[in-house]
């Protein structure tokens, strides 16, 4: 009889494998909500907002991804946010409008943007499903609509135990 060895049929299935921690960075967040800086929760004052702004120390929001809102329901004039996002320059790039609920969406809608979805045209791919952080729902859900148009078949988990999501008709 003679021995083949142990032969890895994963490794030639031709199955693609992404991992979505790999695209989405680790990261931490931080929020600031302008409400106290508001005159009487109503209303933004500018001399006192850009004293604010000016007199902030805006290095503990450094290299954290900030969410910018108000939670108080009051008109804020569009300058106000980008004043805290000019003076947020030098310490982080990851300045997004939202509240706090909502960012990490942001994150990750910004983090899929640049995969380029037609490099899995036609192949089998398996979308990883456990690992050493929690990836939110929403990143699954936009990275399987950029891929359905494309791939032969979307898969998540394991490329040795997945469950079939999507495949193309013939």
């Amino acid at each position: 009889m003679e021995d083949i060895g142990i032969v890895n049929k994963v490794a030639q299935s031709g199955i693609v494998t992404i991992d979505l921690e790999d695209i989405i960075p680790e990261r931490e967040e931080a929020h600031i909500d302008i409400k106290e800086q508001l005159f009487q929760g109503l209303i933004l004052k500018e001399k006192d907002f850009r004293a604010w702004v000016k007199e902030n120390d805006w290095s503990a929001y450094a290299d954290k991804d900030v969410a910018l809102y108000c939670s108080a329901d009051a008109v804020v004039p569009t300058w106000g946010y980008m004043l805290i996002s000019s003076a947020l320059r030098d310490a982080t790039a990851n300045v997004f409008f939202t509240p706090p609920e909502n960012l990490n969406a942001m994150v990750v809608e910004r983090a899929l943007v640049d995969l380029d979805p037609s490099d899995y045209e036609d192949k089998r791919v398996v979308i990883k499903g456990c690992g050493d952080r929690e990836i939110s729902n929403h990143a699954y859900v936009v990275l399987t609509s950029k891929l359905v148009p494309f791939a032969k078949s979307v898969m998540f988990g394991e490329p040795c135990s997945t469950v079939p999501v999507y495949k193309k008709r013939k």
